[in-house]
């Protein structure tokens, strides 16, 4: 019962996808699953999103199979329904941003990440993240959007965030920075309207935003932070005791689908109809985030360190026992 209250008390910090934002799907809980028998069932709650293209790829692959692991994809509008079916046993494993786990360890709850989601590319030129601004701003620098309106996803979160930490970095007053909360899909007409001077999208919504002649101004997940790992899969505590087996399978095999979907780009692509609603066209155009192996821990450390800074964690919680082993 006391894990259970401590979910619900901070369910709301935890992202509605990788980013901590609603997606383009239509949010349907189809289940996909490997069924066979004699295997170790296991339940993962995902967003339909481009960031666990490589999990769907896994199950359809024969990877988790090959691990003895009969995996089945829960499809979730977020971490705020994910969070608390981890931590009640109801799913066995689950995907967020390393921003919302931070928060969330921060606050009591026992959640641990076992293996890396998506990565940033590392290049602000092309990266799955980025800050746009109209055609013809004034903004051209980082710098810049200092004293400006700036729409993200979600408030007090992994964007706004880094987006403070890269202006003091370059110079700028962050303190004069203005975040306005809005889902992706409403930022676009927003910035038209001269709504917002600038958003903080992510894929797909980056390039539709550029489609409009919108302009990138940097990737915040490319900078401030080197090599970040955006989003992980997590388990709490409890469940990876009771399950070290299984626990382990799962990390070798999301370590063999990550390892598929980086090599593998064209089958990424081709993966995404089958659990988003995403256009084809906007499809053949996006920028993949980076497939890594492993979760790069000093960027989650960087993380945490500007978490604590920025006034979303009051201390930085056990590093050791939320990072992977």
């Amino acid at each position: 019962m006391k894990n259970i209250r401590a979910a619900l008390a901070v369910a709301a910090v935890l992202a509605l996808s990788a980013c901590g934002g609603g997606s383009p799907s239509s949010g349907a809980s189809a289940p996909a699953a490997e069924g066979s028998p004699g295997l170790t069932h296991i339940n993962v709650g995902v967003i339909p999103i481009v960031d666990v293209a490589p999990i769907y790829l896994g199950v359809k692959e024969g990877i988790f199979r090959e691990e003895g692991l009969d995996v089945e994809l829960t499809q979730a509008q977020g971490g705020a329904a994910i969070v608390p079916a981890i931590t009640t046993g109801q799913m066995d494993f689950g995907f967020s941003n390393v921003t919302s786990l931070v928060i969330a360890r921060s606050k009591g709850l026992p959640l641990k990440m076992v293996a890396s989601g998506s990565s940033s590319t590392g290049d602000q030129d092309a990266d799955f993240a980025a800050v746009l601004v109209k055609p013809g701003s004034d903004i051209k620098e980082i710098q810049d959007l200092a004293g400006r309106k700036i729409a993200v996803n979600t408030l007090n979160n992994i964007s706004d965030s880094t987006i403070r930490e890269a202006v003091a970095e370059a110079g700028g007053d962050a303190k004069k920075l203005e975040f306005v909360e809005m889902p992706f899909p409403d930022m676009r007409a927003a910035l038209q309207k001269g709504n917002v001077d600038a958003i903080a999208a992510v894929e797909p919504f980056v390039t539709i935003a550029k489609g409009d002649g919108a302009v990138p101004v940097f990737s915040n997940y490319a900078h401030p932070v080197d090599d970040l790992t955006v989003a992980v899969y997590f388990t709490s505590d409890q469940i990876a005791r009771q399950k070290p087996e299984a626990t382990q399978a799962f990390i070798r095999a999301m370590k063999k689908s990550q390892q598929f979907a980086q090599e593998n780009p064209d089958k990424v692509r081709a993966i995404l109809p089958e659990y988003t609603q995403l256009d084809p066209a906007v499809i053949k155009q996006l920028t993949l985030p980076k497939f890594a192996q492993e979760v790069n821990a000093e960027s989650i450390q960087q993380v945490a360190d500007i978490s604590l800074k920025n006034g979303l964690i009051e201390q930085v919680p056990d590093m050791e026992a939320l990072l992977p082993q």
